[in-house]
């Protein structure tokens, strides 16, 4: 199954993607227990299926069963309604899948090219940094680049979703705690990032995480390993890499991590990027107004965004009014 968080007459909702249609899954429940002539059916639908990817998350395993029934529900009863359930992709805007992740913890030095061409060596230890919330971006926006440096550059990742709350888990049980896996480009000012030994503050600019297009559910990929990912910058091929070459894989990921802390419903999990990034080209090639980004990922999608030179804009303190005595 394909989740998406979408936004139709400036409202986010979630839904389910089948072929070239998103069934917003909250009011799609609501119907379908009216029709079952259940009562209380809105209350109900807000408590399994609420129109939040992350509240739907925590909703664990009972909600993802009823989003699949609610799906079929919906496509055999709903085609011919009047009601606004079932959305064409065109009428409607993508955001990114999770757009308030509790977490967001990305791991560096993951894939074997990507840490030659750095010249590191192969870490014993995952390499562990975050980026915020304010990041997130949705696969129909731009990046934001900020004059605040002229080295902008990409990282293509393959990223999973934490489905339940995790703390302690072995490797053998790793995968029950995944909801499912996307795409971020985690962009970074190198500069930025560079002139510290903490990456934090080239990693965590406005709009540096455009994720999506989609969450695809773990039932749909039971196998991270193995899979092609692919980068493009203007049609020009940047990165090209397996997930099985990830030094650290998805298993390992969530026994490292949720041996640090507990992982949440909705924490994102980025597993690093690989050879062919910008600033590791000769001579190093950094991303420029208009240039347009894709990442491929096989049996997720693409995810595909253009780059757009920003201004800066101060946001002075009111000044406080004082009273005369």
């Amino acid at each position: 199954m394909r989740l998406v968080s979408f936004r139709s007459n400036r409202e986010v909702r979630i839904g389910s993607v089948v072929d070239q249609q998103v069934i917003d899954l909250n009011l799609a429940y609501e119907l379908m227990l009216e029709f079952q002539g259940k009562l209380r059916a809105k209350q109900i639908a807000e408590a399994f299926l609420p129109a939040n990817m992350v509240e739907f998350l925590q909703g664990g395993e009972e909600s993802h069963a009823i989003a699949k029934e609610v799906t079929q529900f919906a496509l055999d009863y709903l085609k011919n309604s009047n009601t606004k359930i079932i959305h064409s992709l065109e009428e409607i805007k993508l955001d990114a899948p999770v757009l308030n992740p509790g977490k967001i913890i990305c791991v560096g030095h993951n894939y074997r090219e990507h840490i030659l061409e750095m010249g590191r060596e192969i870490p014993e230890i995952p390499v562990i940094f975050a980026k915020y919330a304010n990041t997130v971006i949705g696969p129909q926006d731009d990046i934001p680049f900020f004059p605040i440096s002229e080295q902008l550059d990409y990282e293509a990742e393959f990223a999973f979703v934490i489905g339940k709350r995790a703390r302690n888990i072995k490797q053998d049980d790793a995968l029950e705690y995944v909801a499912g896996y996307t795409i971020v480009n985690d962009v970074t000012y190198r500069d930025i990032q560079r002139r510290t030994i903490q990456w934090l503050q080239g990693k965590t600019v406005e709009g540096s995480a455009p994720m999506g297009p989609w969450l695809v559910t773990k039932e749909d990929i039971p196998d991270p390993s193995g899979l092609e990912i692919a980068l493009t910058v203007n049609g020009e091929e940047r990165q090209h890499a397996n997930t099985s070459s990830l030094v650290f894989t998805v298993q390992y990921l969530v026994e490292f991590l949720s041996n640090l802390t507990t992982l949440e419903p909705g924490d994102v999990i980025l597993t690093g990027t690989a050879g062919g990034v910008g600033v590791a080209m000769n001579p190093p090639t950094f991303l420029q107004d208009g240039d347009v980004v894709r990442i491929e990922i096989d049996q997720i999608g693409v995810l595909e965004n253009r780059v757009k030179t920003m201004e800066v804009v101060s946001h002075e303190p009111t000044a406080k009014a004082h009273s005369a005595n």
